[in-house]
């Protein structure tokens, strides 16, 4: 019997026997094709259709198949996929397609933990798009229903494959940083987010991020990628979490915020900020690592790391109450370079190693739900006015 039979005919015994350590770091096996992975994308809008060109360009990878609701969304996510591409408007009927080794699932942000739940127990490796699921129910069940299989399930936080920024995380825990005092990071745009919608009854489902029952808004869809490297690089969870934001530019309808700000407090006074603005552009997207030695400053692609005691001092006028004499300005940085992939197709190649190698994500399901939890806990303070606390019922996650 070859290896591959031989996997396949014993490897759920394997994984019953040794546990649920075993399990989560997959016993990835059943392709289609000896070296070949055959993949469907569930959820054809901007996302879905966004990675079809970096999958068709991956090796040992076909696309096989795409699925949208939506009539238009499925023949523009055909039209993207490429020739001879398969097209379902019902994803229970692609998950039937035994053809199909893995999914990825890019839909709205309330039907993640249905579908991927689903394509779990249809036998499917699983890539589930950030955030992992809405609501401390939906992250609990989908993290059960994974911890039962023995497939390989990576969460959709991209960043998290990136080798700039694994990298960036190995430096800190070497001590480029020192001592970490505290984290800011913002993602700024300037832009209503909205869709262009040709019929009002499309308005919901085609702006779904604006809407309460189908999004998290801008803490699930931005800052939850910055939550979860906070949470990687301190290797800890929020003790509690406070916030505020409000719809108080874009006045036009919708009910998600268009702008947040929150304070999540770690062990050993380790405070991390994450602010997103839709009227302000101004410096987009960054993450600062703050330190008693230094700061790192990290972009998309890009890190620079600005040691303590080489700032220059801007001298300011005395003025006799707050005693100030000096401002400390960046004047002197380090680039940190490394070569690295664009983090999305990163993303996308982890997960055919991980399945073809049968080894456990770097962004798994754990990691991923630890990050939706902390969304959640997010976006609680916000809309309840209140300080969220971390529930101990979460502390084993895995």
């Amino acid at each position: 019997m070859d290896r591959r039979k031989f996997i396949k005919k014993s490897g759920t015994v394997s994984a019953a026997l040794l546990g649920t350590s075993t399990i989560l770091a997959g016993v990835g096996y059943g392709f289609s094709d000896d070296k070949n992975i055959n993949i469907a994308v569930i959820g054809t809008g901007d996302r879905g259709k966004g990675l079809m060109p970096l999958l068709n360009s991956i090796e040992n990878v076909t696309l096989y198949a795409c699925c949208d609701s939506i009539p238009f969304r499925l023949e523009e996510g055909l039209k993207r996929a490429g020739e001879n591409v398969k097209g379902y408007a019902d994803y229970k009927e692609l998950l039937k397609d035994k053809a199909i080794d893995a999914v990825i699932v890019s839909t709205t942000f309330n039907m993640h933990d249905e579908i991927a739940m689903a394509a779990v127990k249809a036998n499917k490796h699983v890539y589930c798009e950030k955030t992992l699921a809405k609501g401390y129910d939906g992250i609990n069940h989908l993290l059960n229903s994974v911890k039962s299989s023995n497939k390989i399930f990576q969460s959709g936080h991209q960043y998290h494959c990136s080798k700039l920024y694994e990298h960036i995380v190995a430096l800190i825990k070497k001590g480029k940083v020192g001592k970490i005092a505290a984290f800011e990071c913002q993602w700024n745009r300037h832009g209503d987010w909205r869709r262009k919608v040709d019929h009002p009854d499309m308005e919901r489902i085609i702006n779904w991020r604006m809407y309460k029952e189908y999004s998290g808004g801008l803490t699930a869809e931005l800052c939850s990628h910055q939550i979860d490297f906070v949470n990687w690089v301190l290797e800890a969870n929020p003790e509690k979490v406070m916030g505020t934001g409000g719809v108080d530019y874009w006045k036009d309808g919708r009910e998600t915020y268009d702008n947040v700000h929150l304070i999540y407090s770690y062990p050993n006074g380790v405070n991390a900020k994450f602010s997103c603005l839709t009227s302000n552009a101004n410096e987009g997207y960054q993450i600062k690592i703050m330190g008693d030695k230094g700061t790192i400053l990290l972009d998309y692609d890009k890190a620079t790391f600005y040691p303590e005691g080489k700032t220059k001092a801007v001298q300011q006028d005395v003025d006799g109450v707050s005693g100030a004499t000096a401002k400390a300005k960046y004047g002197y940085g380090e680039a940190i370079n490394i070569e690295h992939e664009e983090p999305t197709k990163q993303a996308m190649i982890d997960f055919r190693d991980n399945i073809l190698n049968n080894t456990m994500p770097k962004s798994n399901v754990i990691t991923g739900a630890k990050a939706a939890i902390c969304v959640q806990m997010g976006l609680d303070a916000m809309y309840n006015e209140t300080i969220v606390h971390w529930n101990p019922k979460f502390n084993n996650l895995g």
